[in-house]
């Protein structure tokens, strides 16, 4: 069985527009590499063992102008389309809440306490001291992509229970 790529059979000139739409509409802080700087805490986290705390309190900069940045983006973006400061303040707003607690809060708190659990319980065996270190800075850095879908539904619906009913109630 052979599965068509739709894309395969556009004209050219359609080709040319289906890209200019997907450049046009990528959103540079979900669809590129600069996601992964919102995962930097993470990572700080999952070395906290390893590396000096000012080296974790970086990681937590990093992931913390990754959510400003892309909060004032959105910001900008809503009040670009709409020329409503209201629009755009609760669209910064909303995005601000949810990366801070889907990318920097929850999933650093997540690794530090999965590491630190994990580091108690290593302690116990007979492993050396800095086997024990690397073993954890191990735990925490496969741990990361297990947690980041559910933090995000999490935050989703934390969200839509909550803040989002304040702050769209006069939309309904």
């Amino acid at each position: 069985m052979t599965i068509k790529n739709e894309k395969t059979h556009l004209k050219e000139s359609d080709k040319t527009q289906f890209v200019e739409d997907r450049r046009e509409n990528e959103d540079i802080f979900r669809d590129t590499w600069i996601r992964y700087m919102g995962y930097a805490n993470e990572v700080g986290e999952a070395f906290r063992g390893i590396i000096s705390k000012r080296a974790v309190g970086l990681s937590y900069i990093v992931a913390s102008g990754y959510v400003v940045a892309d909060a004032s983006s959105k910001a900008i973006n809503t009040y670009e389309e709409n020329k409503s400061v209201q629009e755009a303040t609760i669209a910064g707003a909303d995005c601000f809440l949810w990366q801070a607690l889907a990318s920097v809060a929850i999933p650093g708190f997540t690794i530090n306490r999965l590491c630190a659990g994990s580091k108690f319980v290593l302690h116990k065996s007979r492993l050396s001291s800095g086997k024990v270190k690397w073993i954890t800075t191990a735990l925490g850095l496969a741990a990361i992509p297990f947690i980041i879908k559910p933090i995000d539904v999490s935050v989703d619906f934390i969200l839509d229970k909550t803040a989002r009913k304040l702050y769209f109630k006069e939309k309904e």
